[in-house]
């Protein structure tokens, strides 16, 4: 089953790509694997899927040093500084840097390990109480700080939509994110690529690929509901 929800979400996703005057492959489906078994990793590693999202960093590691073949484990979840160290050179890309702190520990635990830290900035463009992420009149002036770290690669910006029962009303935060790269890209920053928008869940994420994301982080429409009681 897992199967045949991966197949339908990316013929999903390359539709809407298509219709959106857009590539396919220019839209990276995540699979957020959070909660699930290997077992189900497994079973879509051997149909060719190499992108996974983790919210937890125990859960990423403990399946990056089980997994039978290496694939790219994506940290999609708020990242607190004191487990930086253990997914450093895990996650192909951390989607949720949201302070000055936490990006200077990465810096410094990429230095250790003499690698570059691919991230993404994480924007609260809803202005959720609830919510990690910066407000987006703070995120060009965070971008310029964080821009001198030199083991730190910003290669774009990420947000977590509210969930609706009709997607469109999120429209307007992914076009909000769109415009804010354009923003960013605008002013020519050194060491800042804006070549990655990472939004769009289950629930909206054909939305979000209509307004510009690269990165779609589709869990329970691949996994099936998640039991958090384990």
């Amino acid at each position: 089953m897992v199967t045949e929800n991966y197949r339908y979400i990316r013929q999903q996703v390359d539709d809407i790509a298509r219709k959106s005057g857009r590539r396919p492959e220019e839209v990276t489906l995540i699979a957020v694997s959070k909660t699930k078994p290997l077992e189900d990793i497994e079973e879509l590693i051997s149909i060719g899927v190499k992108d996974f999202g983790e919210n937890k960093v125990q859960e990423l590691c403990d399946k990056y040093e089980r997994v039978s073949v290496p694939v790219r484990f994506h940290q999609i979840g708020h990242l607190q500084t004191n487990k930086v160290k253990y997914v450093i050179d895990k996650a192909v890309l951390i989607h949720s840097v949201d302070s000055i702190k936490l990006a200077k520990e990465i810096q410094r635990q990429a230095e250790k390990k003499d690698l570059t830290a691919q991230i993404l900035v994480e924007v609260n463009a809803a202005e959720e109480e609830s919510k990690f992420g910066l407000h987006t009149n703070e995120v060009i002036p965070f971008i310029e700080e964080i821009a001198a770290l030199p083991n730190i690669h910003v290669n774009g910006l990420m947000t977590i939509a509210p969930f609706v029962e009709n997607p469109e009303e999120n429209r307007k935060y992914f076009h909000t994110l769109k415009q804010l790269s354009l923003d960013i890209i605008s002013k020519n920053i050194d060491n800042i690529d804006m070549n990655v928008l990472s939004m769009g869940m289950t629930n909206d994420y054909k939305v979000a690929i209509e307004e510009g994301a690269t990165m779609v982080r589709v869990g329970t429409a691949i996994f099936g509901t998640r039991n958090y009681t384990v």
